[in-house]
């Protein structure tokens, strides 16, 4: 993976004024640490820092650029960065720095390659997980992990296990947890319900079969008594 410089100066700690004002000049407060290293507050260009971090890598190498001598040339990798929540402007970035002699566990993406052939069948492509933890040297970090889907059908699940991984570059993981499968199609809508009945059902019958007669209209006699007077 390329490693991007990163432009940066050491800071004072100060008043959220101070912190506000670095902002304004496009810079972003930051601190950098590692098990041989105190932790410093430093400054670091706004641009850089978006541009490490829209990368496709989570942590990508970067290498500090400083007028000081205890900072120049030092590289880090992007641990973690907070961001205004609507905004989404970065607040702060904390740097860890890393031995390039020595290994460390990162976290890197996968990256889906080809057309499953499930999904020529009706089916949907559904990765199960979207980054994996990998151990290998801050110079062998991948910018991603390429996984091959072209082979899969409905049903068919690739495992971590089954993952090729460049050379130093070791998956860690504990079990052999799926990483992408093809969902059978989605269920069809159910039938349209039956149609409604008839608005009428037929006037029920008298015993014999005829119709039932319907009841006289007031002030009608029935059939076989005198009529009221009037």
């Amino acid at each position: 993976m390329e490693t991007l410089d990163l432009d940066c100066e050491k800071r004072e700690l100060g008043t959220k004024g101070k912190v506000r004002a670095l902002r304004r000049i496009g810079k972003i407060p930051a601190v950098v640490y590692g098990p041989r290293r105190q932790s410093t507050p430093i400054a670091v260009a706004s641009p850089g820092l978006k541009a490490s971090v829209t990368t496709d890598a989570s942590q990508r190498l970067l290498k500090l650029r400083a007028a000081e001598p205890d900072l120049d040339g030092r590289h880090v990798i992007i641990k973690d960065v907070q961001r205004a929540p609507i905004t989404g402007d970065f607040l702060h970035a904390d740097l860890y720095e890393v031995d390039l002699t020595a290994k460390l566990r990162v976290s890197v993406p996968l990256r889906f390659q080809g057309r499953a052939k499930g999904i020529g069948e009706g089916g949907i492509l559904q990765p199960l997980v979207r980054t994996i933890e990998v151990e290998c040297l801050p110079t062998d970090i991948p910018e991603a992990i390429e996984v091959d889907v072209s082979e899969l059908g409905i049903h068919d699940v690739i495992h971590i296990s089954s993952l090729k991984f460049s050379a130093g570059i070791t998956p860690v993981f504990d079990s052999d947890i799926a990483i992408v499968t093809v969902l059978p199609p989605t269920v069809e809508a159910a039938p349209a319900a039956a149609e409604a009945a008839p608005e009428e059902a037929a006037a029920p019958t008298a015993e014999g079969g005829e119709a039932a007669a319907a009841p006289p209209a007031a002030g009608e006699a029935k059939k076989g008594e005198p009529a009221a007077r009037k």
